[in-house]
């Protein structure tokens, strides 16, 4: 049983180790996205705690335009819960139910999940246009329907995510609700 491990330890006793290549083919376009907002915010925060405290004169737009990017990172960073189907479920009373039963409601949370993405969608863009170009940032001179757009476009991503797992659920004849563990491997 020893022997099935990997040797790290070389004939000359240092550590020996090496990494698996990274290979980011199967990164969704939507983590690409979120990473770039992330580095972005990276950058305003680092641009305000220099300026707070290195010059000791604070730029004022930092800290509304970091609540902002945090925020494009949360809507977008949310599709990739959705396309990996990762987010928060609860499957205890899938073990207790028939599996017929449990097929058809997992196929109900399926339904029921995209459209809860697409109504967000239509709200966020009555939002937008009741707001119109009257509603302005407070620090920067900024339509605030470019906050309230990017929310509308994470939705709208993941409302085309929702129906492409709904479909993959739907091809396969199960989701992960009424098997917890096969997720992990199918996905």
């Amino acid at each position: 049983m020893i022997d099935d491990m990997p040797q790290v330890m070389g004939d000359d006793g240092e550590f020996h180790a090496q990494d698996e290549a990274v290979d980011l083919s199967g990164t969704p376009h939507e983590a690409w996205l979120a990473l770039g907002f992330f580095w972005i915010l990276g950058a305003v925060v680092f641009y305000q705690f220099f300026t707070r405290y290195v010059l000791n004169d604070s730029a004022a737009w930092t800290e509304e335009i970091a609540r902002y990017l945090l925020i494009a990172v949360v809507f977008t960073g949310a599709t990739i819960g959705v396309a990996k189907n990762s987010h928060i479920q609860v499957d205890f009373f899938y073990r207790f139910m028939s599996p017929r039963l449990a097929r058809v409601l997992a196929t109900v949370v399926d339904i029921m999940r995209t459209a809860f993405f697409a109504a967000a969608v239509v709200l966020t863009i009555l939002m937008m246009m009741k707001l119109g170009t009257n509603s302005r940032m407070t620090m920067v001179d900024l339509p605030m329907n470019w906050v309230y757009g990017v929310c509308g476009v994470g939705f709208a991503m993941m409302t085309v995510r929702s129906v492409m797992v709904a479909r993959r659920h739907w091809q396969r004849g199960y989701t992960v609700l009424e098997r917890p563990m096969t997720e992990m491997t199918d996905d």
